[in-house]
């Protein structure tokens, strides 16, 4: 029987600028205002730092009538409605936001357009936090498409201006297929001037195209509630790879690796290095002998962290926490 000889290891992979941050964010007020601290919705879409978030004191919780009053609370990386925000002043929390700035830029570009009567296609998939929070922005006004056939079913109450955004975790492939229906449907269109999908999950969908073609079975590191690592694996699949996505090693499946002589492994934005090496650890005792990183991009992008936050010794102003 033929097993893995060598595992070629995607780059980059796993934890992008806003995961690093949301955690930090998180840990670092809990060793400045101890256990508890409420996280609104998991800080990032991983059972691995959830778990561990958990241990050192985290809750995580959906609805914030589950928070007491005055406690700490963050907000998730995915980022939050209006309303949401405007309930957790009211109950009057002390509150951290750890929406990842790239979204922020979308939720930025909304507010500004809107104010100039624009009303928006959003391209992204219902019900993902992101996404929630997205639209959440207005009240109305935002028209949800999450593939090429809702394009066709978009009414907004005027065409002369109307904008694009998008989740900035989908396949870049098919958020162009889509932007493409947009475009033929309503030439006038606005689009943003630098497109919404951030530029982890562009790098890491990039990595995957280039290792697919040199192996026999892609694995992808990630939770299932993790869009930008479930975008990895369909990625893989399309280009003609046989792709499994798996939360942990253990989940990992001998059968998988009979007859295969090179395994891809790769890892979504949430997902951390020490997922990896136990991924590469297990798949060693299934035969591979050799470990080979390809090259990719470098990424430096860090995102500066709340004020409140930042270890610098200077105490924030009153209101400057976050």
């Amino acid at each position: 029987m033929k097993l893995p000889q060598e595992v070629l290891l995607a780059e980059p992979r796993g934890f992008c600028a806003g995961v690093d941050r949301a955690i930090e964010i998180v840990e670092r007020a809990l060793a400045k205002f101890g256990a508890p601290i409420y996280v609104r919705h998991e800080i990032v879409h991983n059972t691995y730092v959830v778990n561990d978030l958990k241990a050192k004191g985290a809750i995580f919780i959906e609805e914030l009538s589950d928070v007491p009053p005055g406690a700490t609370l963050i907000f998730s990386a995915h980022g939050v409605s209006k309303a949401v925000q405007e309930e957790a002043k009211a109950r009057g929390f002390h509150i951290f936001d750890a929406t990842c700035p790239l979204v922020s830029k979308v939720h930025v570009e909304v507010a500004k357009l809107a104010q100039e009567g624009y009303e928006f296609i959003m391209i992204g998939h219902k019900g993902h936090p992101e996404v929630e929070g997205t639209l959440g922005q207005l009240e109305g006004g935002i028209h949800l498409v999450e593939d090429v056939q809702d394009v066709a079913h978009v009414a907004p109450s005027q065409q002369e201006k109307l904008a694009v955004v998008t989740q900035t975790t989908l396949s870049v492939d098919d958020a162009a297929e889509i932007m493409a229906a947009v475009r033929a449907r309503f030439p006038q269109v606005r689009e943003p001037k630098q497109q919404d999908i951030c530029y982890a999950t562009q790098n890491r969908q990039d990595a995957v195209k280039m290792m697919s073609g040199q192996v026999d079975l892609v694995i992808v590191v990630g939770s299932p509630t993790s869009s930008n690592s479930n975008r990895l694996r369909e990625l893989a699949e399309r280009l003609g790879t046989t792709a499994y996505m798996v939360d942990s090693a253990e989940e990992l499946q001998p059968a998988w690796f009979e007859g295969i002589a090179r395994v891809g492994l790769t890892a979504g934005a949430s997902a951390p290095e020490v997922l990896v090496t136990e991924v590469i650890e297990r798949v060693k005792t299934l035969g591979a002998v050799s470990v080979r990183t390809l090259s990719g991009i470098e990424e430096s992008i860090k995102f500066p962290l709340p004020k409140g936050l930042r270890m610098d010794g200077v105490a924030p102003a009153a209101g400057e926490e976050s």
